[in-house]
């Protein structure tokens, strides 16, 4: 879609709202029934504390928090749009949720932040430097002490992350085996949204040093050292990796730092798209990367082409690029979603959308009725409208 048809534009702000209000209202509880906190579950239909006791998803959770604090910044209101609350005026704000979450998360991984994966605790700091952000923005004072404290115990990990073995980089585990883009990428773009371009810089030119395949444009996975001391390149190239590498070029800013996320978003665009039907006709959208983990790979990846779609340091060329992508997909998954019926299970919380894992097929086949649904392809889902909200307002200052 071209911003010269804005008029005709759908309203993406509406459509993150249905979206925020399915996501939270079928998978949203209070953390072991306390008051104060906020969780996700990880897969419905599935009883409170069914959920409690299945695997611990720590990143899901952030980019739960990051997709609240969307929703959040929404609630603020624009010029010519009063702000209002994304679930109605009984119910929380996404703000206040988004900092019962944090609580949650902290009590739920044993009263700390920290954990064994640095790309985790990367995921989290930007989302809770997000919500502080718009905590201030509020002028709201809750939580903002709590929030100072998350951000500095995540950037002293950080730090002991972030060292010369294999030239630069940042490990992913404690294991300290393994560096690569999951982890490297999303602390660099801390580093550099925290008054630490230096460091950020370092960690993003080791990414075009050592990961960066030159004849796709995009990065590989991480080099792994073997039990036998040897350095193991990993190729796979994923979709959310190519994502924070984005947005900490454009955070950075810069000759160098900006021509290299120009070619990168039109790199994505040759490489990590497939066509897809769409109101009666074949477009390019992103591939999805499965169930999972990988349910939550395409909507990082879109959160930060929003972002280069409104920056208007990139060529026109490039912005209408990621436009184009991110309204696409958005579309593609928005088009797809499944209606639940007053009988299906998943509505009895208060759910009324189920989204597609893929962007190719709807949620009628991905997710048919009966089916469980897990909350990373859900957020995914989310996350997707929210960008497609966040591409359409006016462009970054």
């Amino acid at each position: 879609m071209n911003r010269a048809d804005a008029s005709a534009a759908p309203n993406w702000s509406f459509r993150a709202d249905e979206a925020a209000r399915s996501v939270t209202r079928l998978f949203g509880q209070r953390l072991f029934f306390l008051p104060g906190t906020h969780i996700g579950a990880t897969l419905r239909p599935s009883g409170r504390l069914k959920n409690l006791s299945r695997p611990w998803h720590y990143w899901w959770q952030a980019h739960y928090l990051d997709c609240l604090v969307d929703a959040g910044r929404r609630e603020l209101g624009s010029p010519g749009r009063p702000g209002t609350k994304f679930d109605g005026e009984n119910r929380p704000s996404a703000g206040r949720l988004a900092s019962r979450l944090v609580t949650g998360i902290r009590l739920r991984n044993f009263l700390t932040v920290v954990n064994n994966y640095y790309d985790d605790m990367a995921w989290l700091a930007l989302a809770t430097l997000r919500l502080d952000k718009l905590a201030e923005d509020t002028r709201k004072t809750t939580g903002r002490e709590r929030n100072a404290k998350v951000l500095q115990s995540l950037t002293l990990q950080f730090d002991s992350a972030s060292t010369d073995d294999l030239g630069g980089g940042t490990f992913w585990s404690t294991k300290r085996d393994f560096k690569n883009t999951p982890a490297t990428a999303p602390v660099a773009l801390y580093y550099a949204r925290t008054g630490n371009p230096a460091k950020a810089q370092a960690l993003l030119d080791w990414l075009d040093a050592r990961l960066y395949e030159p004849e796709q444009g995009l990065y590989r996975d991480g080099v792994r050292i073997t039990g036998a001391g040897d350095v193991l390149l990993e190729e796979t190239i994923y979709t959310y990796n190519q994502g924070p590498v984005l947005g900490a070029l454009l955070e950075l800013g810069g000759e160098a730092n900006l021509g290299r996320a120009a070619a990168l978003v039109e790199a994505v665009a040759r490489s990590l798209t497939q066509p897809a039907p769409l109101l009666g006709r074949t477009v390019s959208v992103l591939r999805c990367e499965g169930t999972g983990d990988g349910g939550l790979f395409t909507g990082i990846l879109v959160r930060y082409l929003a972002l280069a779609a409104r920056d208007e340091r990139l060529p026109a060329e490039t912005r209408n690029t990621a436009a184009t992508l991110v309204n696409n997909t958005a579309e593609a998954l928005w088009e797809g979603r499944r209606i639940l019926p007053p009988q299906d299970r998943l509505a009895r919380s208060g759910g009324h959308l189920v989204f597609s894992d893929r962007t190719e097929l709807p949620a009628r086949r991905s997710y048919p009725e009966g089916a469980a649904v897990e909350l990373s392809t859900q957020l995914q889902a989310w996350m997707v409208l929210e960008a497609a909200a966040a591409a359409a307002a006016a462009p970054l200052p």
